[in-house]
């Protein structure tokens, strides 16, 4: 099938020892093929091929497809794939630790990652759906402008005041209420505030009181000096919800973040943020799809529908009459089926082909001179 989406994958260290070249083999190939021989599990991992039997084996051809490509560029490999995890570089279990930690995948480099070791406590409920390591949140920088609203654990607001050289703008956070009163009457900016309301509602999230309150030293003259690039800038803002974030101050900072399970459909999909996405080679952010959760959520709905039982279907797609009468066909056979195989039973003979075969004749034969009688309907 080529690169699936999302599959359940192994690296087998008895054909590729530390050293050799790392490979993954999907679930079936452990089974045919590596049976007998040591795996580490790695779960699942996307747009990967299977290498069993590729020139990755030296000494092995794969059961199932025997003809492969040499090698499957399209694969990413890591740690992993050596039996090893997290920033620590240690196997799981590790037999060395004995502090008792849960390992946390990420889901953009999908390593795995010992709670402890992310720079950020998890949320205790255990309340977020997914995890972006610190690694992972330094190449894709502009999550941390969505972390304040969209990340399971908010971002602590800024300590600090700063300036913006460029505009003249002066930064204030962290004020009490009765503060926030008085900027507000002194500085004259309830038009920012009823702004900042208008952005929260288009992103669904509230605009709450612990957020930093803004005051702006000459503001009305930065107004009157720059109408139209404040009109302009604004325009732009408005098609774009990442720069509408960005324009907002937010905290870079070196952890790992906790995201809730409707975070991936509230990204921009401008076409400038798709580009982005294809530039750092994430566009599967914005797939919903991707999520381990709708993977683990698609194999149980395969397995209850392998599970459904075709008796039951077949019921379903009749009228009332015709489920009637196949019902009463069917304990008829059964019925009939398993009083002729306990002769068999009991006497201690193997069935053969031919008494099948016989007892369908004879079933047949008596259902037709059933089907010829008369038949009888209540009035």
């Amino acid at each position: 099938q080529g690169a699936v989406k999302r599959q359940a994958l192994y690296a087998c260290s008895t054909c590729t020892p530390p050293g050799a070249e790392p490979a993954g083999i999907c679930l079936a190939c452990s089974y045919e093929c590596h049976g007998t021989h040591r795996l580490f599990e790695l779960y699942t991992k996307r747009n990967f091929r299977c290498d069993c039997g590729n020139s990755k084996f030296k000494n092995l051809q794969c059961k199932l497809l025997p003809e492969k490509s040499k090698v499957n560029s399209g694969n990413k490999y890591n740690d992993n794939f050596y039996g090893l995890y997290c920033t620590c570089k240690r196997p799981y279990p590790d037999p060395e630790d004995e502090i008792p930690d849960e390992m946390i995948q990420c889901i953009v480099c999908e390593d795995w990652f010992h709670g402890r070791h992310l720079g950020a406590v998890p949320p205790e409920s255990g309340d977020f759906h997914e995890m972006v390591c610190q690694a992972c949140m330094k190449r894709c920088h502009f999550l941390w402008a969505y972390a304040p609203q969209l990340a399971g654990k908010e971002i602590p607001p800024l300590t600090k005041a700063n300036s913006l050289e460029d505009e003249g703008v002066v930064l204030k956070v962290e004020e009490s209420e009765e503060e926030k009163k008085e900027i507000k009457k002194e500085s004259g900016v309830e038009h920012h505030d009823i702004k900042e309301e208008k952005q929260s509602e288009q992103f669904n999230e509230p605009s709450t009181s612990s957020g930093p309150a803004y005051t702006y030293s000459y503001c009305s003259k930065f107004l009157q000096k720059f109408p139209m690039e404040i009109a302009e800038s604004t325009s732009e803002f408005s098609s774009c919800k990442l720069k509408e974030l960005q324009s907002k101050p937010f905290v870079k900072k070196d952890t790992a973040t906790f995201w809730p399970s409707n975070w991936r459909s509230k990204l921009c999909t401008c076409e400038d943020c798709l580009k982005m996405y294809s530039e750092l080679e994430v566009p599967f952010l914005t797939d919903e799809c991707d999520t381990v959760l709708a993977y683990e959520n698609k194999g149980t709905s395969d397995q209850e529908t392998e599970r459904r039982d075709p008796l039951m279907d077949t019921l379903n797609s009749m009228n009332r009459v015709q489920q009637v009468e196949l019902i009463c066909e069917y304990n008829d056979l059964k019925t009939e089926l398993t009083d002729y195989l306990r002769r068999f039973a009991d006497e201690g003979t193997v069935v053969k082909r031919e008494d099948i075969q016989h007892f369908f004749e004879e079933f047949q034969s008596r259902k037709r001179r059933r089907t010829n009688r008369m038949q009888y309907y209540c009035s």
